[in-house]
């Protein structure tokens, strides 16, 4: 048998799907994850890398920083960041931040892995996407740069009761 037979197949999700069930992690952390499984490895990544650039521009007041999150929360052809933002939305900004840090690592480490097993020319388990067609079905926020912040962004939290 030889020495790497048993990554044929490996699945890429794993890391993901075992975040999302660890019931030591706070439920927030579980449901990012979650929402990351079956998205490509460089969509998942790059998508949330931006959303946590936009919220750290909002955090610190920079200009143009309102409008790049307005922008990605209103576009029309993805439900992933605008899933992953809601699902952040209302903790404050230092626990959406530190979440999305969180789930970054995950994905950097899901994307080193799939570089590898390319370069050795393994066979990974096909990822299932948890879409079921090409384009959102719901409403879209305003692209405005003038929203308005909620509370959230300015509440200062203790520590973790976890």
């Amino acid at each position: 048998m030889p020495a790497l037979s048993h990554l044929d197949h490996f699945d890429l999700d794993i890391g993901l799907r075992d975040a999302s069930c660890d019931e030591n992690l706070p439920p927030v952390r579980r449901a990012i994850a979650a929402l990351c499984i079956g998205v490509s490895v460089d969509d998942a990544y790059l998508s949330v890398r931006e959303l946590r650039e936009a919220v750290s521009l909002v955090h610190e007041a920079a200009p143009g920083g309102r409008a790049k999150l307005a922008g990605i929360l209103s576009t029309q052809c993805d439900d992933f960041q605008r899933a992953i933002y809601y699902c952040l939305a209302g903790r404050g900004v230092v626990e959406m931040a530190e979440a999305m840090d969180w789930l970054l690592t995950i994905l950097k480490a899901r994307g080193r892995t799939a570089a590898w097993l390319s370069r050795l020319r393994l066979r990974r388990r096909d990822l299932v996407s948890p879409y079921v067609s090409e384009a959102p079905d719901g409403p879209v926020v305003s692209a405005s740069p003038d929203f308005e912040l909620g509370q959230s962004w300015f509440v200062e939290r203790g520590p973790e009761p976890y």
